[in-house]
């Protein structure tokens, strides 16, 4: 396989030297592009063909999902009155050592997940599977985790409670979920009981409908919310690909590293945060401005946006890639493509705030997103060891060292988003590598960071050219990030034994993707490790 850099970086394509003086309309240039983009899109599928599926990995990572499934109706984030188990011979399961056996059934089928994606990676990077095997292996993978209880998280409940505020005349965004009592708040985790909802109006109407059409049933509610948040992958699974195209990568890496990635799947659909709604509509909206239907685009980065808040990090990056496709000179091209970005934004966001019936009141809440404190966070890190230092000598309060850290952490951020920013000014596919680099800067350096906060810049920066390092480094911390939360959803991130152990597991992964059988326990052939073995 031919070398490759070791660093993520954008494709060839220029900020579209010949520039036009309409909102979108193509060049020869452009068509030129386009042409070449449907050539390899052609290879790609024909391609497709010849190789064949990696059945037997594609099984090995659906017998995973699938434990991972049966494993969290008693280690998942469960009801605490399950409809389901109680009073029925099957409720040992979530107590005791039944619980015990669940954990360990879901952890064995997140241990067959990984071994089948690192597997399945293998044959991407050695171009034996293409775009069509890849979105069979998420389909067929994603099945079981659409009817799983929630998995590594109990947000799900607190979407279902604020949807529930919000059709019974309430604020979400003044009131948290115990102002209404009932079987919805009761599973909301208690830090939320009475924190209002940090989220966009898009993602409120959705909530609500969703609680108008099934009521108190959590069961029903948990489904139902994951379905509308599986929207977003296969918003994906359409805008993953002609991304690669755009930015340099390959639509199979793409899928691989974005879709069909553990964390993605278990975290996003088996956790059903609305973050994968989010990241869905925001690489379709990346997609549509590299295609030149700018309108549409920011659109539907503002659709993101009415989703959760972070998707707005993307909007200045794509100005410019605008603007360097309009004529004059840079500052007048600039001015005229955030004119049109601001008044889009406008329209499109008043529009979804009409239409679900709330305020801006969830601007003021974000700050909500501070109550969680943990390390991951570089800035509360920093606190906390300091804290930790400090305590050593003399007794003071850890809200002083966080509130300090976090609040410099917050002005780096803002340093480094608009140095990249600025030195995305030329437009084109640096602008959206610049793009993926600010919101991984906003994961890290952010007050409250949790491990799916990482989808953002994984699923901007997925169709990137990513060499043999970057893969590594990617599937290192993808499968770290993936074990950091406990299948309740309790963090783990304080349970150094235990953080040790995921860690060693995270690294033999990395390593395999790379080294057939790293710690050489079989004597079979090399082949039999390095890649997964097709099906015509």
């Amino acid at each position: 396989m031919p070398a490759t850099p070791s660093l993520p970086r954008s494709g060839t394509e220029s900020a579209d030297p010949v520039p036009s003086s309409a909102v979108g309309s193509p060049t020869s240039d452009d068509t030129g592009r386009r042409a070449v983009r449907t050539a390899v899109t052609r290879q790609d599928d024909a391609a497709d063909q010849a190789r064949g599926l990696p059945l037997g990995t594609i099984l090995l990572g659906l017998f995973g999902v699938a434990l991972i499934a049966l494993g969290g109706t008693g280690a998942g984030g469960t009801l605490i009155h399950d409809p389901l188990l109680a009073d029925t011979a099957l409720s040992w399961i979530r107590y005791g050592h039944g619980k015990d056996l669940a954990t360990a059934v879901l952890y064995g089928g997140l241990g067959l997940l990984v071994w089948a994606w690192i597997r399945l990676g293998r044959g991407v990077r050695a171009e034996l599977v293409g775009r069509k095997a890849m979105l069979l292996t998420i389909g067929v993978w994603m099945l079981p985790l659409l009817v799983a209880p929630p998995l590594f998280s109990r947000d799900v409940y607190s979407y279902l409670a604020q949807g529930q505020l919000a059709l019974e005349g309430f604020d979400p965004y003044q009131a948290g979920p115990s102002v209404l009592p009932g079987p919805l708040t009761e599973n909301v985790s208690w830090v939320w009981q009475n924190t209002p909802a940090p989220y966009g109006p898009l993602f409120m109407l959705v909530a609500k409908g969703v609680v108008a059409v099934t009521g108190t049933s959590l069961i029903g509610g948990v489904v139902l919310i994951r379905l509308m948040m599986g929207l977003g992958v296969v918003l994906l699974c359409w805008s993953l690909p002609g991304l690669a195209r755009h930015l340099g990568g390959r639509p199979a890496v793409a899928l691989w590293l974005g879709v069909a990635n553990p964390l993605m799947l278990v975290h996003l659909v088996g956790g059903a945060h609305n973050d994968m709604l989010m990241v869905g509509l925001l690489a379709t909206g990346v997609l549509l401005v590299l295609e030149r239907r700018h309108v549409s685009g920011v659109a539907v980065v503002t659709l993101a946006t009415a989703v959760k808040a972070t998707a707005v990090v993307a909007l200045p990056f794509l100005v410019w890639v605008w603007a360097a496709r309009l004529v004059g000179s840079r500052r007048s091209r600039f001015v005229r493509a955030a004119g049109w970005g601001v008044a889009i934004f406008v329209t499109v966001f008043t529009l979804c705030t009409l239409v679900a019936e709330v305020s801006l009141g969830w601007i003021p809440a974000l700050r909500t997103s501070s109550t969680i404190v943990n390390w991951l966070s570089l800035p509360t890190a920093l606190g906390q060891f300091v804290h930790l230092v400090v305590n050593w000598v003399v007794h003071v309060d850890e809200g002083i060292f966080l509130g300090i850290t976090r609040g410099l952490g917050m002005l780096l951020l803002a340093w480094l988003a608009i140095k990249q920013w600025w030195a995305a000014r030329d437009g084109g596919p640096e602008a959206v590598r610049r793009a993926a680099v600010t919101l991984l800067a906003v994961g890290l350096l952010s007050p409250a960071t949790l491990p799916w906060y990482f989808s953002w810049p994984l699923v901007v920066g997925a169709g990137l050219a990513w060499g043999s390092t970057g893969l590594v480094l990617v599937a290192l911390g993808s499968v770290w990030m993936l074990l950091v939360t406990f299948p309740s959803g309790d963090t783990a991130l304080y349970s150094w034994g235990y953080l040790f152990l995921t860690l060693l597991a995270a690294l033999l992964a990395a390593v395999s993707l790379v080294r057939p059988d790293p710690l050489r326990l079989s004597s079979r052939p090399v082949e039999d490790f390095l890649l997964p073995r097709m099906t015509r």
